[in-house]
């Protein structure tokens, strides 16, 4: 409680902090963000001793380098609601479709179950870990994270060290389980993007150079995920990284160039490799040969056809026995769809809907408050989840050639749970950050929503 009688002139007994002359404000920071205390958060705000960070406003500064005493702000109820919305429906699903296949091959229904839950519950408890990171920490380490990023690609495919599943050389054998090395790749890809998008974001609009040297150093990764072979994970990672630049303002002419370049080199590539070119020939017609090349898509079709409006009840799939290869990894999907029919289909849209809805709201203000790393990599994460989602729900449904990708934070699979559990941590810090320095602003009431704020900005990157 402050005693009004012992309020010096010039004090703001309301406010709880002084208004002082400007000239004892450092260069680089505001004079609010310099001495304002907000009793409401229980702390203070204090300006930070070096110069504000590249790409962050003084504000934004202000207030990250106040978040080590105060308390910051609960977590985005929405956002979280949807992500463990999807991972216990994914953990049913899992045990829905598994049961049969883990009753043939270790004689315990619940073996697939048991493990994805493990693999969930770490996933859990990676992400309480690094929800405790501050998304500066993430910014200073992007160049060590993008180099583990390029090791570990190179590891698994050194011989002896990475595992082949399938044909393809994508893991690493750690005792019980194997560790999918190019799940953590994509995530450092993306916080190493976010990091050169806040640096030379400025340069975008007028050089050519630095619209391509990101792409180049993503190029390279996407070679050596098309060593293990890894086609689908190279072909979301370029296309989050496009959908990053366009969102980052670049020239529109020479983004359309560019989306025209790499479109046309995923083209080269795709016709290059006989399995990817029989792949895409099934894919055009399944029923040519619906015994063995368009098996997997004939079958995946069958079951999404079954379904039909309410499904035909959870666990009494006919697809799943022994019909429909990968029915609890990347073909989740067309099982969930046959067992809780459009009504189910339509419930998981919707929840990444509001996934990436908040993803995009949380990236906007953000920007709004020129936290630049902050709002690029809340956007990417955004454009990750989504296009990987729209990818292995238009491969189940035909739409899309058959590619080796899980359906985010439901599909069986360690890596790729624990890896998208960590990213949603991160972008709820981020979200959190952000809503802690937009909080001495002006009241909320004059505030556009979470809606309008990444739709007013996706408009002004289009126009400019």
């Amino acid at each position: 409680m402050i005693n009004p009688a012992a309020t010096p002139a010039g004090k703001n007994p309301r406010r709880g902090g002084s208004r002082t002359a400007p000239t004892a404000v450092p260069a680089g920071t505001s004079p609010r963000g310099a001495t304002a205390v907000n009793p409401r958060r229980g702390g203070s705000r204090t300006a930070p001793t070096a110069a504000t960070p590249a790409g962050t406003s003084p504000r934004g500064a202000t207030a990250v380098a106040a978040m080590d005493t105060i308390r910051l702000p609960e977590l985005d109820r929405w956002l979280l609601f949807a992500a463990l919305a999807l991972l216990t429906l994914g953990l049913l699903m899992v045990a829905s479709a598994s049961m049969p296949l883990a009753s043939s091959h270790t004689n315990q229904p619940f073996y697939y179950l048991i493990r994805q839950a493990a693999y969930v519950s770490t996933g859990l408890l990676f992400g309480v870990l690094a929800l405790q990171i501050p998304v500066e920490t993430w910014r200073r380490n992007a160049p060590g994270l993008l180099l583990a990023a390029i090791g570990l690609l190179l590891l698994v495919l050194v011989p002896g060290v990475g595992r082949e599943v399938n044909g393809s050389t994508r893991w690493l054998s750690l005792g019980l389980v194997n560790v999918q090395v190019s799940e953590a790749a994509k995530l450092f890809a993306l916080i190493y993007l976010a990091s050169y998008l806040q640096r030379h974001g400025a340069a975008l609009q007028s050089s050519t150079m630095a619209m391509l040297r990101p792409l180049l150093v993503l190029g390279m990764l996407a070679v050596l995920l098309l060593l293990e072979p890894d086609f689908g994970t190279a072909v979301v990672m370029l296309a989050t990284a496009l959908g990053m630049l366009f969102l980052a303002g670049v020239n529109v002419w020479r983004f359309t160039a560019l989306q025209g370049l790499v479109i046309g080199a995923m083209a080269v590539l795709l016709y290059s490799s006989h399995y990817r070119r029989a792949r895409l020939i099934s894919f055009l017609d399944p029923w040519a040969d619906p015994l063995k090349s368009g098996f997997q898509l004939t079958q995946s079709l069958i079951a999404i056809g079954r379904g039909e409006l309410f499904g035909v009840g959870l666990g009494a799939s006919v697809q799943k026995l022994f019909y429909l290869p990968e029915s609890y990894t990347d073909f989740l999907f067309a099982i969930l769809a046959e067992e809780l029919g459009l009504l189910g289909i339509l419930t998981v849209v919707a929840l990444y809907v509001i996934l990436i809805w908040r993803a995009f709201a949380i990236a906007a203000r953000a920007e709004r408050l020129e936290l630049r790393f902050a709002s690029h990599l809340a956007y990417g994460i955004g454009l990750w989840f989504g296009i990987q989602a729209l990818f292995n729900m238009g491969v189940n449904m035909g739409v899309l050639p058959t590619k080796g990708l899980t359906l985010p934070l439901m599909s069986y699979g360690g890596s790729s749970v624990v890896v998208m559990c960590v990213a949603l941590a991160i972008l709820l810090r981020v979200d959190q950050e952000t809503r802690f320095a937009e909080a001495p602003s002006e009241p909320e009431a004059t505030a556009p929503t979470g809606g309008q704020e990444w739709l007013s900005a996706l408009l002004a990157r289009v126009q400019r």
